[in-house]
């Protein structure tokens, strides 16, 4: 039995009516909506926490916990597991996050591909649709941010579609611009200057619409849900059909004063016929899909088969060892100003080529001066094509749930 139909088999149990989370959380306010997020904060990151660990990790009486934690049951945002024995005294239940809890969606505008994903509280993938395109306008890729959104819907059903707490978005920064690069006609890609497409989504949908730098979105989802929890601070590189990247500090990510922190596309790398150029030049998949094009080889199966590229051979070898050189001496440049524990490597492509890429640039990193530089790890990232989208459906589920989101992630309102 899949998720969808598990939550229909809910429906049916329970035919009591649904309040809106999004209703829900603005009426949530003060200590009590602080205490909240917190406990739901304490449980995500330890998995399952008994209500006796819950008020030590607090700093909050058993009496409150059990208060607090007794209206997040009736809300269904925590459900309890099996009685934990052999112990003295009385055996104690442990409380885990309720995936069905609450709902976010997350949709990523790219420039060869969008995507639309429904996730639950454990920010797992419950739904997805996807979409490539040749290069999107605003107009087109409304009609399938909303065609997506009613098969979504209609997949979901009614009661567990009111536990939606918000739609994130996560699109580039002046999408509008190399249009050269894209292929795209000047008019059409103009047409995104002026388009504000977080305006437009909170006309289809009734939900808040948090809209992030696709990048910034990519290294919250490795932070939250990859190999990124391993790491206080880290750089992350995202391989689209540009390069981009995020940063994270003290476990926090920093977005710097105008969200464009961190990016790494635009540092000056050393070109293989002397001077310099832009990251983005070298290391970003446009490239690929031009080296494909010019060899007579459909490009656009890098937009349809994230599993396999195998067709993309030789030119994917070669496209590697370029970005790989590039990357390295980045990596060198990030970790010579920001003493972080590691380089994180995720991109849109199959997991056999995000391994090749980082094991290509660790390689030629073995060829670069680090004398002065502490050791980091070079590591590659662990969620691939979702991580924009994911990261993007994340931020509702942070804004009106864990305590993160005055260090993470820009207010509702």
């Amino acid at each position: 039995m899949n998720s969808t139909e598990q939550l229909r088999g809910q429906e049916a149990e329970d035919p009591s009516p649904e309040i809106p989370l999004s209703h829900r959380s603005t009426s949530q306010s003060g200590m009590r909506a602080h205490n909240e997020r917190l406990i739901l904060s304490l449980v995500r990151a330890h998995g399952a926490l008994p209500k006796a660990e819950i008020a030590r990790l607090a700093g909050l009486s058993a009496q409150a916990v059990s208060v607090i934690v007794r209206q997040m049951e009736t809300d269904r945002l925590v459900r309890k597991g099996a009685s934990i024995k052999g112990r003295i005294g009385q055996p104690s239940q442990p409380y885990s996050l309720n995936p069905e809890g609450a709902f976010s969606l997350g949709l990523k505008v790219g420039r060869r591909s969008g995507d639309l994903l429904l996730i639950g509280l454990d920010g797992l993938v419950r739904q997805r649709v996807h979409m490539p395109y040749h290069f999107p306008t605003p107009a087109e890729f409304l009609t399938f941010a909303s065609a997506g959104l009613k098969q979504i819907l209609t997949e979901l059903g009614d009661k567990a579609s009111a536990r939606i707490c918000g739609i994130g978005v996560a699109e580039p920064f002046d999408l509008w611009k190399w249009q050269e690069e894209t292929g795209a006609p000047h008019e059409k890609m103009a047409a995104w200057k002026d388009f504000n497409l977080t305006a437009e989504l909170a006309r289809l949908c009734p939900w808040p619409v948090i809209d992030c730098n696709d990048a910034t979105a990519a290294c919250a989802a490795e932070l939250f849900f990859g190999n990124g929890r391993s790491y206080g601070d880290h750089a992350y590189l995202y391989v689209g059909y540009f390069i981009g990247g995020g940063l994270v500090l003290n476990g926090q990510l920093h977005q710097g004063p105008n969200g464009n922190a961190a990016a790494i596309g635009s540092m000056p790398v050393p070109r293989g016929d002397g001077g310099t150029e832009q990251l983005i030049r070298s290391a970003s998949l446009f490239r690929l899909e031009l080296a494909l094009r010019n060899g007579g080889i459909d490009p656009a199966l890098l937009w349809q088969q994230y599993e396999d590229w195998s067709a993309a051979e030789p030119h994917l070898e070669k496209w590697i060892a370029t970005a790989a050189r590039g990357i390295s001496l980045a990596c060198a440049g990030i970790a010579s100003i920001i003493e972080c524990k590691a380089v994180i490597i995720d991109g849109a492509m199959p997991g056999s080529v995000r391994q090749r890429l980082t094991a290509a640039v660790i390689r030629e990193l073995a060829q670069v001066n680090l004398d002065g530089i502490t050791p980091f790890d070079v590591r590659p990232g662990s969620i691939g094509p979702d991580a924009r989208a994911l990261g993007a459906a994340s931020l509702p589920l942070f804004a009106n749930f864990m305590i993160d989101r005055d260090v993470l992630f820009k207010e509702l309102n």
